[in-house]
């Protein structure tokens, strides 16, 4: 196996024996000049047909993090009935980061879709509850119940040929709301954001949860009335700039967003934000 670029220290992107391109994964093989020869002894884990956009996050992601959740991946290839992604174990690591970051802070963003995801999808919610046990232990992090639906819908959309596909007119509707929040965010911060980058995939799967909840007229309404408080006083622009989309889906879909779900969005404009070099 030929290495030709290094992600991080345990990852580097290879060519086979046939020329095939896959990222190779093992303790230390990113050490060293490249390009160079790795001993299939020293490779534990292999991806093929990874999107490129997934390149650049890699090294962002724990690697501890990326080896849990390969593993989960593995056991859901087994217990659901259709293929996952080249890419799953990378969004999955990336989900399950990021629920760790928001734990680690006390931020705790409620999932009304609970129900619904519990009855309508009980393979991938088992395999949400099996994943928040395996944090716990593994981790040492208590994730809140309500982020085995967060995983569950991971996995979902995950899918490479859905079940049930979502009918065009309702695709083309959120499609032209996402691109309208994504031009209020570039106009506020005078920015430009990158469409085919995996920051911005993650960023408009988070929308997407959000469409979804405004649709079955679920959307998150707790007490957490401090906590938005909070992160508005720490990030004001951020929270301008939410107050705008806020008003944009009242005008457009007649939707109040709750505070909650304004907290929701202060946290992924911000992320996409200082992701894209804010």
């Amino acid at each position: 196996m030929q290495a030709k670029k290094k992600l991080n220290n345990n990852a580097v992107i290879c060519t086979d024996s046939t020329g095939r391109e896959l990222i190779a994964m093992g303790k230390g093989i990113g050490f060293g000049q490249l390009p160079r020869d790795i001993p299939l002894s020293e490779i534990e884990r292999t991806f093929y047909n990874v999107n490129p956009q997934y390149h650049r996050v890699i090294p962002d992601l724990p690697q501890d993090v990326v080896d849990f959740s390969a593993k989960i991946i593995d056991i859901a290839t087994n217990e659901l009935s259709y293929e996952l992604s080249p890419n799953a174990t990378f969004t999955l690591a990336d989900h399950i980061a990021f629920a760790i970051e928001r734990a680690q802070k006390h931020v705790y963003i409620r999932m009304p879709l609970a129900y619904d995801i519990q009855q309508r999808c009980p393979d991938e919610y088992k395999i949400g509850k099996y994943v928040l046990t395996r944090i716990r232990k593994e981790f040492h992090i208590r994730l809140a119940p309500e982020e085995a639906t967060g995983i569950a819908m991971n996995l979902m959309n995950s899918r490479i040929t859905p079940e049930n596909p979502v009918e065009q007119s309702d695709f083309g509707r959120d499609a032209k709301m996402l691109e309208e929040i994504t031009e209020i965010i570039e106009n506020e911060f005078r920015m430009i954001l990158n469409r085919d980058s995996f920051n911005y995939s993650r960023y408009a799967t988070h929308l997407q949860y959000l469409f979804q909840r405004i649709h079955k007229s679920e959307t998150i309404n707790s007490d957490n009335l401090q906590m938005y408080q909070s992160m508005r006083d720490e990030f004001p622009d951020m929270a301008v700039c939410v107050e705008k989309i806020s008003t944009h889906i009242w005008e457009e879909w007649k939707c109040q967003l709750s505070e909650e779900e304004k907290l929701y969005l202060i946290l992924h404009v911000n992320r996409i934000c200082s992701k894209e070099g804010l």
